[in-house]
């Protein structure tokens, strides 16, 4: 593993990218494979990388990687009424 970021850094040093672009991308990469393989949980992704939840949904928003589908809360039909009749309560 060594090895290989060795020469990927060497690499982006010899193309000339700079040092925040690579820390950018590297960022941006991490954090979304950790959300694919906690199927966009957050919270479990913020475990796994080892920060907090709110830090996290904000690195996703400046990273423009809010692309999972926020959990909607089905509701649930209203409970059938029992309509009484005429004149009664």
């Amino acid at each position: 593993m060594k090895e290989e970021l060795e020469s990927l850094v060497n690499q982006m040093i010899e193309r000339g990218i700079l040092f925040t672009d690579a820390v950018s991308e590297f960022e941006k990469r991490f954090i979304k494979r950790m959300l694919e393989k906690n199927e966009g949980n957050h919270s479990k992704a913020a475990v796994a990388l080892g920060i907090h939840r709110n830090t996290l949904s904000r690195k996703v928003e400046d990273l423009g990687l809010d692309h999972w589908p926020k959990r909607r809360r089905t509701r649930m039909p209203p409970a059938d009424r029992k309509r009484h009749p005429a004149g009664k309560s």
